[in-house]
């Protein structure tokens, strides 16, 4: 932390005043930091509150809405707070890929596919930290959670599954723009058609309690402009039956994500918006909630250097290069890792070559890559009629190279993949057709696994184990559902998945006056 700049360390001290001196960190292993809390019940609650309702939602994404419209629809009164000056956080910027299995498009394609396998999948990926019964859920509920998007939402997919890595089959469905607006534009439109507010330039500065320990509303800074702490006007919200807290994330958060993984510095790009910090994290923190495997920070491996944040090359990547074609180190024109393998994966072994590797793909290989002209156009992914030129641009050992991809496509025709053991899709075909496609590839910071204890229900969990009551968070302000690494597509699926649960249930709590 040598380099730390002023507004970094604003930044901490700023951490450090709200959690009035409840964090005390005394170590950090793979699974979190180790705190000793200093937890107060004592009242927080104002005389007079500026405004009632029954539920009170933080955070606009996937998870925040699907709670919201859950609420509504059981008959009470919800608002959804948004600290950005625009609704949707990092799920309406997200690849627009969600995960679940038993699915109408697996049956017509004849995958078979389970719960059971799907939880398998998360556990192996996740290195078996998972938490076991917010993994299960997710995955017995994923079907269900597609379902909702199209028949209640009338969200649109494309007309297949994508076999996305770390998946043992093809179980992800793609939205028909290729983003995650494709599902958060009709969650704005149900939310609008309810007559739900969702008021952005809210930022949540306290979520208060009363000395009996239950939440009874939230401290919010309305009329806020972004990274100026204290802007905007004091307003009280009360929160008849709870809080739901779905403010996503700390993958932007420079100062929060070095405390946990020090390699982790502003040199290190990252796909998220800007608004992705861990102030609802640490408010969390400061009530007692239980921090889960808060270190574990994952890299998306099919991100491009060229273009900021997260792009739209990553579709080249997932869509192309990892399922049709191959990525190779440039020094030897050599594949080093299983295409389709988890995130984590692929990203350490990018890293460990200690330079970009190359993502390459023929034009059958494209065929199903949208947004293609636009990549090529910014120089993201470059095009060529030969594998000579390709190798030439991109500096790969051309011998290598040819004798990798011959290799590949022997290994592609046979179904067998002797090297890494990389599945290969039924449509396949040799990656021999020009023109060539190419990018350069080197992680970014991505996805939070870790964050608050939830139980099932959503409820949030304190350091004892015991459930914070009137206070619900689901998304990737959680931790638990992933263990050390996310499979790509499931954290749509998560968010849908305990962001209904936190709705459905929340409006169970007793009313308080």
């Amino acid at each position: 932390m040598e380099n730390v700049t002023k507004k970094q360390k604003l930044s901490r001290r700023s951490f450090i005043k709200k959690s009035g001196g409840a964090l005390a960190v005394a170590g950090m292993t793979a699974g979190g930091f180790v705190m000793k809390p200093k937890i107060s019940h004592a009242s927080e609650v104002p005389e007079k509150w500026d405004e009632s309702f029954d539920v009170v939602v933080i955070g606009s994404g996937f998870a925040g809405l699907a709670a919201a419209l859950e609420v509504k629809n059981a008959g009470f009164s919800v608002v959804v707070l948004e600290k950005m000056p625009v609704p949707g956080g990092n799920s309406i910027i997200n690849g627009g890929l969600i995960a679940g299995c038993g699915t109408p498009l697996q049956d017509r394609e004849g995958i078979k596919d389970s719960p059971e396998l799907m939880y398998k999948d998360m556990l192996k990926a996740g290195l078996g930290i998972n938490h076991p019964e917010l993994s299960m859920m997710v995955a017995r509920e994923s079907s269900d959670a597609i379902l909702w998007t199209v028949e209640y939402l009338g969200c649109k997919y494309k007309e297949r599954v994508t076999h996305l890595g770390g998946h043992a089959v093809p179980r992800s469905y793609y939205t028909t723009n290729s983003s995650g607006a494709g599902i958060v534009r009709p969650q704005l439109d149900k939310v609008k058609s309810l007559g739900i507010e969702v008021r952005t330039k809210n930022y949540l500065d306290r979520i208060l309690q009363d000395e009996d320990g239950r939440v009874k509303g939230v401290k919010v800074f309305s009329n806020y402009k972004f990274s100026n702490p204290g802007s905007g006007r004091i307003n009280y919200l009360k929160a008849n039956k709870a809080v739901i807290l779905a403010s996503g994330g700390f993958g932007n958060d420079i100062d929060f994500r070095t405390i946990q993984d020090p390699r982790l510095t502003r040199d290190v790009d990252c796909t998220n918006h800007m608004g992705a910090t861990a102030e609802g994290l640490s408010e969390a923190f400061r009530l007692g909630a239980m921090p889960v495997q808060i270190s574990w920070i994952q890299l998306g491996p099919w991100a491009c250097p060229d273009e900021k944040g997260m792009g739209i090359g990553y579709i080249f990547s997932i869509t192309a290069a990892f399922p049709y074609g191959l990525m190779v180190d440039p020094g030897n024109g050599k594949r080093f890792v299983n295409e389709l393998a988890d995130r984590k994966i692929r990203a350490d072994a990018i890293l460990k070559t200690g330079h970009y590797a190359i993502g390459i793909a023929d034009q059958n290989g494209v065929s199903r890559t949208a947004k293609l002209d636009k990549m090529l156009e910014r120089g993201v992914v470059k095009k060529f009629d030969t594998i000579e030129a390709l190798a030439s641009e991109y500096k790969i050992n051309l011998p290598g190279l040819k004798a990798e991809i011959e290799k590949y496509n022997a290994y592609q025709k046979n179904d067998r993949d002797d090297d890494f053991g990389r599945p290969f899709q039924k449509d396949a075909k040799p990656v021999e057709t020009a023109p060539f496609y190419g990018m350069r590839l080197w992680p970014k910071v991505h996805h939070t696994m870790g964050g608050i204890q939830i139980n099932t229900s959503a409820q949030v969990m304190d350091l004892h184990h015991r459930v914070i009551k009137g206070l619900y968070a689901a998304g990737e302000v959680t931790g638990g559902v992933h263990g050390a690494v996310r499979l790509g597509s499931n954290a749509t699926t998560d968010c849908l998945v305990f962001g209904r649960i936190a709705g459905k249930n929340s409006v169970l709590e007793e009313s308080w006056s």
